[in-house]
């Protein structure tokens, strides 16, 4: 808005316009549900389950997006995954 870039925001269509809202509302109950999770549990359990979020990220992707898996990001992910349950057991 300072920058004076609201001119585009005419043109999004109701089906844009519900997204960005549904997407507003699933961020913002996100960052309610972790810090609950936070007051509720250990800091050293809680933050490495939202790290798996990468890891589910990147299966969506290939599921719903049809991305490749390079060995690269799998091994990422592998180690993603490993690292969170190390930390959580």
């Amino acid at each position: 808005m300072a920058r004076g870039e609201l001119k585009g925001i005419t043109e999004l269509s109701k089906h844009n316009l519900l997204f960005l809202f549904l997407s507003g509302l699933a961020t913002g109950l996100s960052w309610i549900f972790y810090y609950k999770a936070l007051q509720i549990g250990k800091v050293s359990q809680v933050a490495p389950v939202d790290k798996l979020s990468v890891a589910l990220t990147i299966i969506l992707a290939m599921v719903f997006l049809k991305e490749a898996l390079t060995l690269k990001v799998f091994f990422g992910a592998l180690l993603i995954i490993g690292g969170t349950l190390v930390l959580i057991f």
